[in-house]
């Protein structure tokens, strides 16, 4: 029987597969040779690769623009990042070299914007979507935007108390408004409604009794969010249904409403199995979407996503080397890494998110099961299950081989930066590994360089207060 890693992976999956290949043994990731970084850089680094960010928008963008041909639906479509799912400059300056919009979730965020103004990187006609909790520091900059003449700024209500907010300083100023539907959440959640949004019963009085009769104020949007993303499930078509009715309603009655916000985004791979129809989901959001409004004579609205995860979490890798193995028991064995999993990828352990794990090299060495654990000392700081397969196998070495194992952790790119405090103070003191950035010239060539170098104890002592001078 044949017992090599690349034969059990081609024996469970289709591989070569998009983003993943062997040259000379070796892994790469979208051509790149990860070799090549680890020769180059060392480990660990932290990898993102620049191009996919542009791949991603393209496919949606494409995806959507053909549903509505086909379906001769009467609306628009609008591209949104979401900044929060990782704030790197030159990750949202990718981004907006797609004519992406751009979802905003608190008052840096304004500042941000303002930054990206003022460099060039976009102008006062992008679309911007202002989420989360209307803070008054966050409404004034957000009101500063509308000054300035981003006349394109719709400030999307997560509770009624904040139009209450608005009103109080709008001076006369005529905003944008879009009302946030609290959708029903799975049943497995540890609470029926979110606690993001207005109730869905409560939305078309609340238009009534404080929105119609102001002059200033417009409604244009109906944001709702399903958590768990835009999947084919009864759950989330169900609350998709109930939201669009929700709009078709209230349009009747208010004429200057025009935008559905889907807000959740798509999936991305999580395991080499992964497979979601992209384009079938989007057919049938478009399709459902004008024959609902056709049939109560509604005209058509535009159509808001806003994609951050699926914008770039496909960009992201983090590479490691194993530095050492413990056999703890006949059963378990250990590959210890040379950096901390809740320091680089949180989620793993935080809500038990899975990324696609594949070893850098010795593909045509036996397989075997393994966990792998971080060099921290805490318990948590371990990895031993993938979202197909409830247990890892991963290349079987010796010490006495000369290379060592390198693992990478793909798909890594929304997130994960955030969470856990980049160039921050990490748990038992361990570095925020070097970042590499990765890109294509004019020409298509690949084009590498370190974004930040690995965290110094200067760094680190600094935030913490300590005087590094001697």
């Amino acid at each position: 029987m044949k017992n090599t890693y690349l034969d059990l992976i081609e024996q469970s999956y289709y591989f070569p597969q998009e983003g993943f290949d062997l040259q000379d043994g070796n892994l790469t990731f979208y051509g790149v040779s990860l070799k090549y970084l680890i020769n180059k850089y060392g480990t660990p680094f932290r990898l993102m690769y620049l191009p996919r960010i542009g791949d991603q928008i393209k496919r949606a963008r494409n995806l959507f623009r053909r549903a509505m041909k086909a379906t001769n639906y009467q609306g628009s479509y609008h591209y949104c990042y979401c900044t929060k799912c990782n704030h790197f400059h030159h990750v949202i300056n990718k981004a907006l070299q797609y004519e992406v919009n751009l979802e905003t979730s608190s008052s840096f965020d304004i500042d941000l914007i303002l930054n990206l103004y003022k460099q060039g990187k976009l102008d006062k006609t992008v679309k911007l979507v202002h989420n989360g909790y209307k803070t008054d520091l966050y409404i004034s900059k957000i009101l500063e935007l509308l000054d300035m003449g981003f006349t394109n700024s719709t400030i999307v209500l997560d509770n009624k108390n904040e139009l209450k907010k608005i009103l109080a300083v709008a001076n006369g100023r005529k905003i944008q408004i879009g009302l946030r539907k609290a959708i029903d959440e799975e049943p497995q959640s540890a609470y029926y409604t979110s606690r993001l949004g207005i109730r869905g019963s409560e939305i078309l009085e609340f238009y009534r009794n404080n929105i119609r009769d102001k002059s200033n104020i417009v409604l244009t949007m109906l944001h709702f969010f399903v958590d768990s993303g835009i999947k084919d499930t009864l759950y989330y078509w169900d609350e998709f249904q109930k939201s669009l009715k929700l709009y078709i309603e209230l349009k009747k009655e208010c004429p200057s409403l025009h935008d559905v916000n889907l807000g959740g985004g798509f999936p991305i791979r999580n395991h080499l199995g992964f497979e979601y129809d992209y384009e079938y989901m989007i057919r049938e959001i478009v399709k459902y979407i004008k024959e609902a409004c056709n049939a109560d004579g509604v005209k058509e609205p535009d159509i808001y996503t806003e994609f951050g995860k699926y914008t770039v979490g496909e960009s992201g890798a983090t590479i490691f080397s194993v530095l050492d193995q413990k056999q703890q028991n006949d059963a378990e064995l250990w590959y210890i890494i040379d950096n901390s999993l809740m320091n680089t990828i949180p989620d793993a352990w935080s809500i038990f998110e899975k990324f696609i794990l594949l070893p850098i090299n010795k593909w045509n060495n036996e397989y075997t099961r393994v966990n792998i654990g971080g060099i921290s000392c805490d318990h948590s700081d371990y990895y031993n299950s993938e979202d197909l397969n409830q247990q890892i196998m991963l290349p079987r070495y010796s010490s006495r081989e000369k290379e060592p194992l390198y693992l990478g952790f793909f798909h890594t790119g929304a997130y994960q930066d955030s969470i856990s405090g980049y160039g921050g103070i990490k748990h038992c003191l361990i570095p925020s590994p070097q970042h590499v950035i990765i890109d294509r010239d004019e020409t298509g060539n690949f084009i590498d360089y370190v974004y930040r170098s690995e965290q110094t104890v200067d760094d680190m002592f600094k935030i913490l207060g300590y005087s590094t001078k001697k």
